[in-house]
């Protein structure tokens, strides 16, 4: 089934899902197509009315080459030139959902007319979401001054199978559709991350039996902050009444009593994540652009070159995302650590190494914590501020500054496979410490539960745990990714 679109304000959140994850294509309707063929009209007249007008990389060259004027008899051939040059970068690849979702997001520049695209580069682009393997796109060497690099791997094909008119070339690797994607991706994936970690960490704090006045109600007014809220809420939902029996009668340590106030602060990065990838999908970033500047000296509107194609509040957002993930990664080594020392957790000892009656420690769990702090240390390492670069850097003349975008998706991108781990690593426990003290996991963990034991089904057994954990990371990272 394809998504229709008409203007640029039916591409969202939901139809990003549907088209960069879920594979649907995408067809351009009517009120579209009129639209970018009267915005096509427009720059014909604009260059009719004034030949010698000056319109970025249509009128002159591009780059370090603006400030040459092009003859009239010029342009056509500047027009049909082919990005690929600007392919330069190479390393790691993006993902298709990502790769996808940059294409997606390039229509939203199109679909009002504001770009002035040709219609049938447009219908072009639509058409590459609706059947076969997308262009690899490096997420690496993305250094450029906008997103020129990226842009052009994805469009030299298309450029080089169409007759590009003037512009068009233009159209297609200027403005910031890469940051959109990127941050849009970064949205999708840190809902379903942020749910999944908000189970793990109730199934933790219920195992270690953690008094449930934690999670009082009365906290969410005291506290004045929905995101907190929403997450004490949630919790208190998961865990219910708990396994009924006598819980631990003062208070847990710190990692699990600021537990709601950490899955708060995510669920505040996941809201602007949100918020920036949906304004994002809906922008318009080209350059030049057209305005509806008219005047006598402009009787249709004119073109005026912006700096769309940096996308800032997109690298703040993913970074928050980062520091959030690093931030869990901690609480959940710590959850593990305290769990297993049985003199602050009160819980039995076999449950570091049940079933030990001949030294073989068969299952001794106490190394997960150790693990947990590799991948806790990586995500620090991730959780840096990324800035934009402090020299003249991005090419040569007037690219004096790099975008920092991709930059900020690939260390998100890691710090969210750590947390991944590090959830991976804290769930086995949690499910010994269940099984050792004879409770039963919440009806709403049982799910969740169930994907533990099928990495884990036997958790005393002499087998490392390394592998299992593993497994069970790629199991939820499936959950994150895949339906």
């Amino acid at each position: 089934m394809a998504v229709v679109i008409e203007k640029r304000s039916d591409i969202d959140l939901d139809v990003a899902r549907r088209v960069a994850w879920q594979g649907e294509g995408v067809s351009l309707g009517a009120t579209a197509m009129a639209a970018m063929a009267a915005g096509r009209d427009r720059l014909v007249r604009i260059l009719e009315h004034d030949p010698e007008i000056v319109i970025y990389g249509v009128t002159t060259g591009a780059g370090q080459l603006a400030k040459r004027k092009l003859k009239p008899e010029e342009r056509k051939g500047w027009a049909k030139m082919s990005p690929g040059g600007a392919a330069a970068s190479w390393g790691d690849l993006l993902p298709e959902r990502v790769v996808r979702g940059i294409c997606l997001a390039r229509l939203a520049n199109f679909v009002d007319g504001h770009a002035a695209v040709s219609p049938e580069i447009a219908r072009g682009v639509a058409a590459m979401l609706s059947g076969g393997a997308m262009p690899q796109v490096p997420a690496m060497g993305q250094g450029g001054a906008g997103e020129i690099l990226s842009l052009s791997h994805l469009f030299t094909d298309l450029v080089e199978r169409v007759e590009p008119e003037e512009k068009d070339v233009m159209c297609l690797i200027n403005g910031s559709p890469s940051a959109t994607a990127l941050v849009t991706d970064a949205a999708l994936a840190g809902q379903r991350r942020l749910e999944l970690a908000t189970r793990v960490f109730a199934l933790s704090f219920e195992a270690f039996n953690a008094p449930l006045g934690h999670l009082d109600a009365e906290l969410e007014g005291y506290w004045n902050n929905r995101f907190d809220a929403a997450a004490l809420a949630t919790l208190r939902d998961l865990i219910g009444g708990g396994h009924g029996g006598t819980r631990r009668s003062y208070q847990a340590p710190v990692s699990f009593r600021i537990l709601p106030r950490m899955l708060g602060q995510a669920g505040r990065s996941l809201g602007m994540a949100q918020e920036v990838a949906q304004e994002s999908l809906q922008a318009i970033t080209d350059n030049p652009v057209w305005v509806d500047n008219v005047d006598a000296e402009h009787p249709h509107g004119q073109f005026v070159s912006t700096g769309g194609y940096h996308n800032p509040h997109a690298v703040l957002a993913m970074d928050s995302l980062t520091a959030c993930y690093a931030n869990l990664c901690v609480i959940a080594e710590r959850h593990g650590a305290k769990t297993l020392d049985g003199n602050i957790s009160l819980l039995p000892d076999q449950l570091l190494d049940p079933d030990d009656t001949e030294g073989m420690h068969r299952g001794y769990m106490g190394c997960l914590p150790m693990a947990q702090t590799g991948y806790e240390e990586e995500a620090r390492m991730y959780a840096q501020a990324t800035l934009l670069p402090g020299s003249e850097s991005g090419g040569f003349g007037q690219n004096d500054v790099a975008s920092p975008v991709f930059l900020a998706w690939s260390k998100q991108e890691r710090a969210a496979r750590c947390l991944d781990m590090a959830l991976a690593s804290l769930a086995p426990i949690s499910v010994r410490a269940l099984d050792v003290t004879k409770r039963k996991a919440p009806a709403k963990l049982q799910a969740l539960v169930e994907d533990i034991r099928a990495a884990y089904p036997e958790l005393g057994d002499r087998h490392p745990h390394g592998p299992r954990a593993f497994g069970l990371a790629e199991t939820f990272r499936n959950r994150i990714y895949g339906g």
